[in-house]
């Protein structure tokens, strides 16, 4: 199949690439700038040169493939205090692709998260989030318009990945929290620390992308989650054990002060289930859990993130 990626040379879009064009697909990467351009080019895709904001590119691009994995998302604004700005470019990119695949029966699949949806309890694939007036469920609508496409002919599905996408070369939740504990000498956790994040591998959320796109029936709804929960206290005794500081715990009024912008999500208890979606599409997690992989010590050569 020839495959339209939105995001294709981001953390997750740059492994899904290579997972396409390995399974003998085309990829066909949007980019929006040279050095993304020239990462896809060298991958072997196809480069469609944009943004999620030009929608006749993304439309077009969309009705002349076989299938579309949406994974862009403007995190630049959206962590700089203009998350609803983003999440609505997000969902007219996202009514556009649909827009242009309607009635074609082809696969449409884009990435949402697990985090929020069943407080105190381990979430499945069946469970819906809350859609209420905040911005942050603007892409929780956002998923659901994509499901309801499957009644309009389209083959739509929604990867909910774990919090960390984990492995070499990330920047995001895990490698924020390594920055964290360095500048402030110790390596900390809210409360008891017993909340708890699923996780998965880079590269077994790429997998996951790949069989979506071939196989998951219209309307799905799949956890991009190999570990159903890991102890954030556990995270932060790995750190310290590598960054020889102290762990300790931080008090949940204190928290918004120690983690900063992290503060609204270290504290979050967020287990989650993968049995439906590994039944339903065989998929297979086999890359390290989040412990071993940071235990691997990348995380901690240098520091790429600032707290």
């Amino acid at each position: 199949m020839r495959i339209f990626v939105t995001g294709a040379s981001g953390w997750i879009g740059s492994a899904v690439v290579p997972e396409l064009i390995d399974a003998g697909h085309e990829a066909v990467g949007l980019a929006r700038s040279d050095a993304s351009a020239a990462a896809l080019t060298a991958a072997g895709a196809e480069v469609v040169r944009g943004t999620v904001d030009d929608l006749d590119v993304l439309r077009d691009a969309a009705a002349s493939s076989d299938g579309v994995i949406h994974l862009a998302f403007k995190h630049d604004i959206a962590f700089s205090g203009d998350f609803q700005g983003a999440a609505e470019a997000d969902r007219r990119a996202v009514d556009t692709i649909g827009a242009a695949l309607m009635g074609t029966g082809r696969p449409f699949v884009i990435a949402s998260g697990v985090a929020g949806l069943a407080p105190g309890r381990v979430s499945t694939e069946h469970d819906r989030a809350t859609i209420d007036d905040s911005p942050i469920t603007i892409r929780v609508a956002t998923a659901q318009a994509v499901l309801d496409l499957a009644a309009q002919g389209v083959r739509s599905s929604v990867v909910r990945l774990s919090p960390t996408c984990h492995g070499d070369g990330d920047n995001g939740f895990m490698a924020a929290l390594v920055a964290t504990a360095r500048a402030k000498g110790v390596s900390g956790y809210v409360g008891d620390g017993a909340n708890r994040w699923p996780a998965v591998h880079r590269l077994d959320a790429a997998h996951l992308f790949r069989l979506a796109i071939e196989q998951a029936p219209a309307g799905s709804v799949l956890h991009g989650v190999a570990e159903e929960g890991v102890a954030l206290r556990d995270v932060a005794e790995v750190i310290g054990r590598h960054l020889d500081v102290p762990v300790t715990s931080v008090a949940p009024e204190n928290a918004a002060e120690h983690f900063a912008w992290l503060a609204a999500f270290v504290g979050i208890d967020a287990p989650a289930s993968n049995t439906l979606t590994r039944e339903l599409l065989s998929w297979e997690p086999a890359h390290p859990g989040l412990l071993e992989d940071l235990d691997k010590g990348h995380y901690f050569q240098a520091s790429t993130t600032t707290a």
